[in-house]
């Protein structure tokens, strides 16, 4: 669930709010890592093809 809260935070900061950048660009890379993590997980769920 955090992926999708992230997702929101950094949707709800547009340019006329004036986003802190760092912040921001934190943000998106917590989100990546999430992300990562998460296709990681899949990955390691899926049954391995027979070479």
């Amino acid at each position: 669930m955090e992926h999708a809260d992230l997702d929101a935070i950094i949707d709800r900061c547009t340019p006329d709010a004036a986003p802190d950048e760092l912040t921001l660009r934190r943000l998106k890379k917590r989100r990546l890592v999430l992300r990562d993590a998460m296709e990681r997980l899949e990955r390691q769920l899926e049954p391995q093809e027979p070479a």
